[in-house]
């Protein structure tokens, strides 16, 4: 997961808390979630949060990695060209046939640097994109997230949709477990949290660990 400085706290929570500790068919142990900055040094959250990068965007590579996070900030329109190197590795691992998940901000980050262009994607709303001067308005879908092959793109307030993209991108889970979920996080059903513990989970799952 990309990090670094007004990143938005709260758009991959619950995707990289539930691949570090939840419950997978494919990964019983959990993911490890290695964050990338641009440097090691230190970055600020928009919460406030500091964090330390584990390695510099320089050493991540696509084959060593099932897939790339890219959060929103502040910064990705502030100050577009300082995060113009993550987007340039997002384009490095679609060519290599990796997956890169994009939300907010990010997904500006990716119009500047034409991973639209050719891609059903959606972000915060259509003009926030146009006003990138992206050639992809035809492709852009007005829904929570949208994959399409590898890329992943959502908006702002979609992290749980977000995350149930990346979770089935990366299937953690049988289908009907990701299902009740999602229902379970995103809408609050209280018929999905038997679903999702008769599967071996609990209501924690993917916010505090197994």
């Amino acid at each position: 997961m990309a990090v670094y400085d007004t990143l938005a706290d709260w758009e991959a929570g619950h995707a990289i808390a539930h691949l570090r500790n939840g419950a997978s068919h494919r990964e019983p142990g959990g993911f490890d979630v290695v964050t990338v900055g641009l440097t090691r040094e230190p970055v600020v959250t928009m919460g406030g949060v500091r964090l330390v990068p584990d390695i510099p965007v320089a050493d991540l590579g696509p084959a060593d990695s099932r897939m790339l996070i890219l959060p929103g900030a502040a910064t990705w329109d502030a100050d577009p060209a300082r995060l113009a190197p993550f987007a340039r590795k997002a384009r490095a691992f679609l060519a290599a046939g990796a997956p890169v998940a994009a939300i907010c901000g990010a997904t500006a980050g990716l119009a500047r640097e034409g991973l639209l262009d050719d891609r059903d994607h959606t972000s915060a709303a259509d003009g926030y994109l146009a006003a990138t001067g992206y050639a992809g308005a035809e492709h852009y879908r007005e829904e929570d997230a949208v994959t399409d092959g590898n890329l992943t793109t959502a908006g702002p307030t979609a992290p749980v949709a977000f995350a149930r993209e990346i979770l089935d991108r990366l299937d953690t889970h049988e289908p009907e477990v990701l299902d009740a979920w999602y229902r379970l996080f995103a809408t609050g059903d209280a018929s999905a949290y038997a679903e999702f513990a008769a599967a071996g989970h609990s209501a924690r799952d993917g916010e505090q660990g197994h």
